[in-house]
């Protein structure tokens, strides 16, 4: 029998990835997502690109705050398991509205664990970051650094990761998977879905892809003086499609005895400058990126990179992707879709 497994937020840019690969995978999936931050235009797509196996992908509006629509969801659907992506992540908003992320990430969460306990579904798999490395002194970062969260967002994927720890500490027979993402990049080689942020884009390469298709003017990089081989900050840049992969190989490993509550980095463990990964755009879309350059902003650290010898270990994935691919497919995603889902009709 197909395992079925609720996705929370995926509809959005992580999710509607992890989604197509679970399908592919011989999954059923469940979708719950409030739409806030994301398209159903992108859960359309991947059941087209799921082909056939795209019979199995329903979509449920929700907010996980919504514990009478939740309840019935699981009253109605018996769920193998849970991968919770659904949550808030723009920094720069977070230190402006931390009510806004403590409510919508927190207690959306809680509310999910109450209803997933309620009904014997004990199987999770959370959409954890990097984040809670706050400013690592050495790298690459292993998963038992110290943990700090320099800005709500972080904070809210923080405590989320302390409730799954008590959970388990007072109840063996959850199984949860912690996933700490480094940074997530590129686009599904199809040009199909990728990353659509409303507004201003927070990360580095959805910015790039604006100025590419003529959206935005110049790209501004923050900070050109770091001790690092060009000055600019240093991060492990991660393709999508490893990233959702890595969910797969998260849910294969809740199907041991042994689990508890485990932590896994999901990254490249490389680290790549911003410079590097500019020239790595200008070389696949053929397109001038236009800088600016700006002081550091507050709260960037200089180097982070993932140490990934425990997921390569524990959980047999490695990210297959080099940079040039998450170019290359950024700019395929890019130039098919210059304004994301909103010109769908246009471009299928």
């Amino acid at each position: 029998m197909a395992k079925t497994i609720l996705v929370t937020g995926g509809a959005g840019y992580i999710g509607s990835h992890t989604v197509l690969q679970l399908l592919l995978g011989g999954f059923k999936t469940v979708v719950v997502d409030n739409l806030d931050n994301s398209s159903e235009v992108a859960v359309d797509r991947v059941r087209e690109l799921a082909r056939e196996f795209g019979k199995n992908l329903s979509f449920h509006k929700v907010d996980l705050r919504d514990k009478p629509a939740l309840d019935k969801l699981f009253s109605s659907i018996t769920f193998d398991a849970v991968i919770h992506f659904a949550g808030l992540k723009a920094v720069g908003e977070s230190v402006q509205k931390p009510l806004l992320y403590y409510n919508n990430n927190l207690i959306g969460t809680i509310t999910l664990l109450e209803v997933m306990a309620a009904h014997g579904c004990k199987k999770l798999v959370f959409s954890s970051s990097a984040t809670v490395y706050g400013w690592p002194k050495v790298v690459p970062c292993t998963e038992d650094f110290p943990l700090v969260a320099a800005n709500p967002y972080g904070r809210t994927k923080l405590f989320i990761e302390e409730i799954a720890r008590d959970i388990y500490r007072s109840d063996s027979d959850w199984k949860i998977i912690l996933l700490r993402y480094f940074n997530p990049v590129g686009a599904h080689p199809s040009g199909h879905i990728g990353e659509d942020p409303r507004g201003i884009p927070n990360n580095l390469m959805p910015f790039v892809q604006q100025v590419a298709v003529g959206r935005r003017q110049a790209l501004t990089v923050f900070g050109t003086d770091y001790n690092t081989k060009d000055g600019t900050g240093v991060r492990d840049y991660i393709h999508v499609v490893d990233l959702a992969d890595g969910h797969i190989a998260a849910l294969h490993k809740l199907d041991e005895d042994k689990i508890g509550c485990e932590v896994y980095n999901l990254g490249t463990g490389k680290g790549t400058s911003v410079l590097e990964m500019v020239a790595a755009f200008e070389s696949a879309s053929g397109k001038k990126i236009p800088l600016v350059t700006s002081g550091r902003r507050p709260g960037d650290a200089e180097v982070v990179y993932a140490s990934t010898e425990k997921a390569e270990r524990e959980l047999n994935w490695k990210a297959q992707y080099s940079i040039d691919d998450m170019c290359r497919d950024q700019w395929n995603w890019a130039s098919k879709n210059p304004f994301g889902y909103d010109t769908s009709d246009s471009t299928t």
